[in-house]
């Protein structure tokens, strides 16, 4: 399992996500917005997200932290 996570500073979902990977041994790269990705390239990824994070698991996204948790739990 591979995921992908898009977040943001002070985000405590996105620290949350990155906890959870670490204890379930799942990989993952972390893409903070600003940094990695810009607003605009956000919106074109992830056109109906409202929230961050944003997380792809191998592959196909999945929404947020309760989804990853969800799917990795």
């Amino acid at each position: 399992m591979i995921a992908e996570i898009y977040g943001k500073e002070q985000c405590p979902f996105c620290d949350m996500a990155k906890v959870l990977c670490t204890q379930k041994e799942v990989k993952f790269e972390y893409k903070q917005l600003g940094a990695d990705f810009t607003r605009e390239e956000m919106i074109e990824k992830f056109p109906t997200a409202r929230t961050f994070p944003q997380i792809i698991l191998d592959g196909q996204k999945i929404g947020g932290y309760e989804q990853l948790k969800q799917k990795i739990s």
